[in-house]
């Protein structure tokens, strides 16, 4: 008997807007200049690399440089804002990743149903201890509840003493977020408040694409 220990298919190349173009057709491969890719349930998807620049999967961090110790951002109490971040100072893990606008001060996404990591971070204070505290929340353009992903900072070291603020958040991006982006809302309820030394770090851990 013969075995036929090699079997060899021809797999196209193409340039990835050409391959937008073609059919969809179950179980194609198309290798581009960012990969290797195949169709599965009627939708392009990316099966190599599954790492690096061209998956559009890393990290930023972005630290503002306006509001710090010596000019710390005022919260009036009951007052939504949106919280400051001149991204004055960035580090990213390549060049081409633009997950914040420091203009528009919105969280930005440019495919749906990817996935994200952030983590907020900033030193706060409140002038009446036993009545202050900050609301934190996300919030989105269209009608998604992003305003969930939220949370809170109680003041338990008295008046006017400095806190720190650190907390991981995780979640998706759906099409109001590549429309409207997303940005962090802040409130001191209960006193007047402060916040400074405002640092982003965003990382995207899955690409739908």
């Amino acid at each position: 008997m013969i075995y036929n220990t090699a079997y060899k298919i021809k797999v196209d190349n193409a340039t990835d807007e050409k391959r937008l173009l073609y059919n969809i057709e179950e179980g194609a491969f198309v290798t581009t200049a960012s990969g290797v890719w195949t169709v599965y349930n009627n939708e392009w998807r990316k099966i190599y690399p599954q790492a690096g620049e061209s998956t559009g999967l890393g990290w930023a961090r972005y630290e503002d440089t306006e509001y710090t110790s010596s000019n710390k951002f005022n919260l009036t109490d009951g007052v939504e804002y949106t919280i400051p971040n001149n991204s004055g100072v960035t580090v990213k893990s390549y060049p081409s990743i633009n997950f914040y606008n420091p203009t528009t001060k919105k969280i930005l996404s440019t495919t749906q149903n990817d996935v994200y990591v952030m983590t907020v971070i900033f030193k706060c204070s409140v002038s009446n201890a036993e009545q202050g505290h900050l609301d934190l929340h996300l919030e989105g353009g269209n009608g998604t509840p992003y305003d969930r992903i939220r949370a809170e900072r109680n003041f338990t070291k008295g008046n006017d003493v400095d806190h720190d603020f650190h907390q991981v958040f995780q979640f998706y991006s759906d099409s109001s977020v590549i429309t409207y982006g997303l940005d962090w809302k802040v409130t001191s309820t209960g006193s007047d408040g402060k916040i400074w030394d405002i640092i982003y770090f965003i990382q995207k851990t899955q690409s739908y694409a």
